[in-house]
C-alpha cells in the first residue's frame, strides 16, 4: 500500500506556515517543526509525519485539520443500501464500507479528502495484512491517495455477526472563504 509522497524539500504553503505558527502558539515548540512535511494538493489539512517515527505507508501519523465543520462518521460496515452484506469476503465488504463512508460524508457536504482520522475494525487482522495490495487498490479507488491518521483494530465481532470489517472516521469540512460564503468579499 503506497504512502503519501514526502515533499520536505519544497517550500511551505501559507496554510502550512499558519499551522506551524499555531503549533508554536500552543506550546508545541520547535521540535514540532522538525518533521517530514506532507501536503497533498487535494487535502485542505496539514499532514505531518515526524522524522523520528517509522515511515508512514498507507496512513499519516498526524493530521492538523483546517478550520471547519467537524463531522463524526458512524461505523460503516459492508452493507448495501438494502441492508445485505456486499459479500462474505473481507475485500467485498471493505469495498462497500469505503463506499458507505464516502456516501455518509457526502450527506454532510464533505469529500474524501476532508477525512482527518479513520479507524478500521476487522475480525481478522491477519487476513487484512495478507490482502494489503488489494486493500490499497480499493482504498485509492474511493479516497485516491489521501491517507488520514489511521488505526487498524482487530475485534472479536461487529454488530452484524457476519460482518468482517467496519470503518469509522472523523472529517473536517473547511469553511469556505467569506467571498464564497456570501458571494462577495467584505467591502464590495
Amino acid at each position: 500500500m503506497d504512502g503519501p509522497v514526502n515533499d520536505e524539500e519544497g517550500p511551505m504553503s501559507q496554510q502550512e506556515e499558519s499551522a506551524v505558527e499555531m503549533l508554536r502558539a500552543v506550546g508545541a515548540g520547535e521540535d514540532a517543526v522538525a518533521r517530514r512535511r506532507i501536503q497533498p494538493q487535494s487535502s485542505p489539512h496539514l499532514i505531518l509525519n515526524p522524522v523520528w517515527l517509522p515511515p508512514a505507508r498507507g496512513f499519516s501519523h498526524v493530521v492538523v485539520p483546517a478550520e471547519g465543520l467537524l463531522v463524526f462518521l458512524g461505523g460503516q460496515a459492508g452493507h448495501r443500501p438494502d441492508g445485505t452484506l456486499a459479500g462474505d469476503s473481507l475485500l467485498e465488504q471493505f469495498d462497500q464500507a469505503c463506499s458507505n463512508v464516502v456516501e455518509a460524508l457526502a450527506a454532510a457536504g464533505g469529500k474524501p479528502h476532508h477525512i482527518v482520522s479513520m479507524q478500521i475494525f476487522v475480525t481478522n487482522a491477519d487476513e487484512y495484512r495478507a490482502s494489503l495490495e488489494e486493500i490499497g487498490e480499493t482504498w485509492r479507488r474511493h479516497f485516491e491517495r489521501h491517507y488520514p491518521a489511521m488505526a487498524l483494530l482487530e475485534v472479536s465481532g461487529l454488530f452484524d455477526p457476519r460482518a468482517c470489517v467496519e470503518l469509522m472516521g472523523t472529517a473536517v469540512i473547511p469553511e469556505p472563504p467569506v467571498e464564497q460564503s456570501f458571494g462577495r468579499a467584505p467591502g464590495q
